[in-house]
């Protein structure tokens, strides 16, 4: 019989994607509701260290699969020792996060088991006929499909940020398994030579506890330096909206939005951005949102916490200023 709910755990350099984080606390939730076990799975090489941070974060149990040809994620080897894996457990739920990596894998998952796959999913909840649904927005973000599956295991990957990752639980033990990773030369028709990562010294707009966003009011590409100079000095990412990025402004991976990037920084602050419902959307769980903007009327003021009426061009640099001063103290 179906049992569990698998999480598979997203790492990059031994440190766990918060996704993976969100995803376990909202297990959590669900295996408490309905007398499920949460199950932790990770992949990789020299992993061991990651099974106190997911049992913390909300796991019963947590099966290490530790091989060095998984250090780096590559689709095969993947998909063929997380289907084994499930073939063999069974689990009632497998959750991953929208990423990169989960929108490679879980496809692949999906068509070697045999199931559907719920994809890009905002919502999740109990459901009394098929143990969990699923919400995902469709058409740009304009309508919601809900979906539920009476087939086993349900596949579904969802978007960072849906969720809050709760704060860990250090007193929290469970039980580690590790398995050994079956792996043929089938497996890895490619093979990872290299990561070529670019280089900034900027936190990943998903993971950013601070974000700047410009939009429209920017004017153009030339003019995102402005924002960048305060990220810097802030420790924030850069985000951008849908008009700059359909404007070829910015590329499509600093879209905040509905068709973007879900954030939920401490602090958002947005430049020149008229507040459109597919942006709210994207970020409106941020704690704080501070608003600029030289029309009074924008309809980001009405979600802002603190609004600035002006000329970005005014105030963000004198923001810049400032905030290099307090640094500085």
């Amino acid at each position: 019989m179906a049992k569990g709910i698998f999480i598979i755990v997203e790492q990059r350099d031994l440190q766990i994607r918060k996704v993976s984080l969100e995803l376990l606390s909202q297990a959590r939730k669900v295996a408490d509701e309905t007398g499920e076990t949460v199950v932790a799975v990770v992949l990789g090489q020299g992993i061991e260290g990651l099974a106190q941070t997911v049992a913390a974060s909300g796991a019963d149990k947590v099966i290490l699969i530790d091989d060095e040809k998984l250090k780096e994620y590559t689709t095969g080897a993947y998909t063929s020792v997380l289907n084994k894996l499930i073939r063999k457990e069974e689990p009632q739920a497998v959750l991953m996060g929208n990423t990169a990596i989960g929108k490679d894998l879980a496809p692949r998952l999906a068509h070697r088991l045999g199931v559907g796959l719920a994809s890009d999913c905002t919502g999740m909840e109990t459901d009394a006929k098929n143990f969990l649904s699923f919400k995902r927005p469709i058409y740009a973000g304009k309508a919601f499909a809900y979906l539920s599956s009476n087939v086993r295991p349900i596949l579904a990957t969802i978007r960072p940020n849906t969720f809050k990752a709760e704060a860990p639980d250090a007193s929290r033990q469970a039980e580690i398994v590790k398995e050994t990773a079956d792996i043929d030369s089938d497996d890895l028709r490619a093979i990872l030579k290299e990561v070529a990562i670019a280089a900034s010294k900027r936190p990943d707009l998903t993971e950013a506890n601070v974000i700047v966003s410009g939009g429209r009011g920017m004017k153009g590409p030339e003019n995102y330096g402005i924002l960048e100079d305060l990220a810097d000095v802030i420790g924030a990412a850069v985000g951008a909206s849908r008009a700059a990025v359909d404007s070829g402004w910015k590329e499509h991976k600093f879209q905040v939005g509905q068709t973007g990037k879900t954030v939920a920084p401490t602090l958002y602050i947005a430049c020149g951005i008229s507040g459109a419902i597919q942006h709210l959307a994207g970020m409106g769980s941020s704690k704080f949102i501070v608003a600029i903007n030289k029309d009074p009327e924008a309809n980001i003021f009405n979600v802002a916490d603190y609004g600035i009426v002006g000329d970005l061009f005014d105030v963000v640099p004198l923001l810049t200023e400032e905030f290099k001063k307090l640094v500085n103290e």
